[in-house]
């Protein structure tokens, strides 16, 4: 059966309604066991990764590669134009701002810019009910009203929490009676699924998904099932739904192909999802000595060449095969307080979709409203008034394994300053995240999970190398924790922060011996899950 553990507030009883739990149910006693397994095949290829073997592209799929002939089934009604897509939380003003941004596609993120509050995510499901009915306000504690204006507003995407994340506040007790936490990723996609798919149809779009964090061709192939099985169990046509994959793991970049082909009836493109992808890689490679370190963040720029690999092989496979291929989000945001910022941003941000646009790329993402003119601008340049650029097949690109992992290639070096930039990074998000705040402006640049994943996997890796800085300066634990202590001093002490806990949480993924593959498991376990729970809502099989 499926329990609900969490405390039922007002409206949630709209979302978790009978058959809406009897839907996840059905979706873990299919999918929960397979889920575990390809966890546990994760495990053993970070082993293998740590003890010398580096990823490869796979002689058993050389024929999936070799034939030429098949395509994916491509973008779904609302996906033909995908040159800007804005990506945020799923709150009720974010999400009307989203809708009223002029983005032709929003990203409505569940996982790295949402902090997993039992609150944040249900109230998320609200949002998106909300916003297909038609019917989402928001009032702000100020009174401000928040409606979304008439006209076409952008398709949504949902991107569910990814297959290492469970829910605790929802049980699932199979048929041998063992008890364990949902699975987030079914959580998220069958919620969602279930109140707006038909909906969304109605409406000329679809149900349509991001899925992150994919390591292998097997995890594509559980999405393809789970497609299948749930447009079966509400009677939709196979294919309706689309999925979008976001590269963002070094595993995914050498299956590129292979993920397209599982999921090559709901498949409409592949996104390259930077940030993510780089923390992959310090990771996958963190204990394999200083031929993997990585110099400052601020220096692991697009254009650096495994980087340019990484980007070329996306495109190209993606046009190969009919699929869009979307560009990834620049950290930079303007700040309409300060022109100079603002300037300084837009500039940066469209050099950035320049080069995107140039390369192939059929669409991009930013993360804020004004930031889509200078981003529809660069690729209007290039498509004009097409909807893709899929006829650019990029024959020219020949990318092979070693440069995939070209890390020595950066260049660059590793500064004091890069060092108390990641744990400053590192602490406020961290402390934002535990007060339920997912994706949060931090020194004129967006960060969400994913690039304070990055500041705290160098900080862990320049201490396991014993990296000294170019000041000359040893990146230690002692050197780390005393900058630690001094930010703690000067950013803590407000009522209400958690910047304590926060140092806790940073202390623990980046200041010990052992590294946790994600900073919010632990965190989320020990922080976000609710002690106190409403009477259990449970649905017997």
């Amino acid at each position: 059966m499926i329990e609900i553990t969490g405390a039922i507030e007002d409206r949630f009883d709209e979302i978790l309604t009978p058959e809406a739990i009897e839907f996840l149910r059905e979706l873990h006693e299919r999918f929960a066991a397979r889920r575990h397994e390809l966890l546990a095949e994760r495990l053993r290829k970070r082993v293998d990764a740590a003890n010398g073997r580096d990823p490869r592209f796979l002689s058993e799929t050389e024929h999936i590669r070799a034939d030429a002939s098949w395509q994916v089934t491509g973008a779904g009604p609302g996906l033909e134009d995908r040159r800007v897509e804005i990506t945020g939380p799923t709150d009720p003003k974010m999400t009307i701002n989203a809708l009223n941004s002029g983005a032709k596609v929003w990203l409505a993120d569940l996982e790295d810019a949402t902090s997993p509050t039992w609150a944040n995510i249900i109230g998320g499901q609200l949002s998106l009910l909300d916003a297909t009915r038609g019917e989402l306000s928001y009032t702000g504690p100020e009174g401000k009203q928040y409606r979304v204006t008439a006209g076409a507003t952008p398709t949504i995407v949902v991107r569910p929490r990814g297959w290492h994340l469970v829910e605790k506040h929802i049980a699932f007790t199979d048929r041998a009676g063992r008890s364990m936490a949902a699975s987030a990723s079914l959580v998220d996609f069958g919620l969602h699924f279930w109140h707006n798919a038909a909906r969304l149809v109605a409406a000329g779009r679809g149900p349509y998904f991001y899925l992150p964090k994919l390591e292998s061709r097997e995890e594509a192939r559980l999405w393809n099932d789970i497609f299948v099985f749930a447009q079966a169990y509400i009677g939709m046509p196979a294919g309706t739904i689309r999925a979008t994959v976001l590269i963002e793991t070094i595993q995914a970049a050498f299956e590129m192909e292979e993920i397209l082909y599982e999921l090559r009836e709901h498949c409409a493109g592949l996104n390259a999802g930077r940030w993510d992808y780089i923390f992959s890689i310090i990771k996958t490679f963190r204990s394999r000595g200083r031929r993997f370190v990585f110099p400052d963040r601020k220096q692991i720029t697009m254009t650096v060449p495994f980087m340019r690999a990484y980007t070329e092989l996306l495109v190209a496979t993606c046009h190969r095969r009919g699929a869009y291929a979307i560009g990834g989000m620049s950290a930079f945001i303007p700040n309409r307080r300060d022109p100079l910022v603002t300037e300084q941003a837009l500039e940066k941000v469209g050099a950035d979709k320049r080069r995107e646009a140039a390369d192939g790329f059929d669409g991009t993402w930013v993360a804020h409203p004004d930031l889509i003119a200078t981003a529809r601008a660069e690729f209007d340049a290039v498509l004009g008034a097409r909807p893709n650029q899929l006829d650019r097949l990029r024959e020219d690109v020949h990318v092979d394994g070693a440069q995939l992992l070209d890390i020595g290639s950066i260049g660059g070096e590793v500064t004091f300053d890069g060092v108390r930039d990641n744990v400053v990074v590192a602490l406020r998000y961290i402390e934002s995240w535990l007060r339920g705040i997912g994706a949060v402006a931090i020194d004129n640049l967006m960060e969400d999970a994913a690039t304070a994943e990055i500041s705290r996997s160098q900080l862990w890796q320049w201490i396991e190398n014993r990296t000294v800085t170019a000041e000359g300066v040893l990146v230690d634990r002692e050197e780390v924790s005393r900058i630690l202590n001094d930010e703690l001093a000067r950013l803590g002490g407000t009522p209400g922060d958690r910047f304590a806990e926060a140092a806790d949480v940073l202390t623990d993924v980046a200041l010990q011996p052992e590294f946790p593959t994600f900073l919010t498991i632990g965190a989320y376990a020990r922080y976000l899950v609710d002690d106190e729970t409403s009477p259990a809502l449970a649905l017997a099989s």
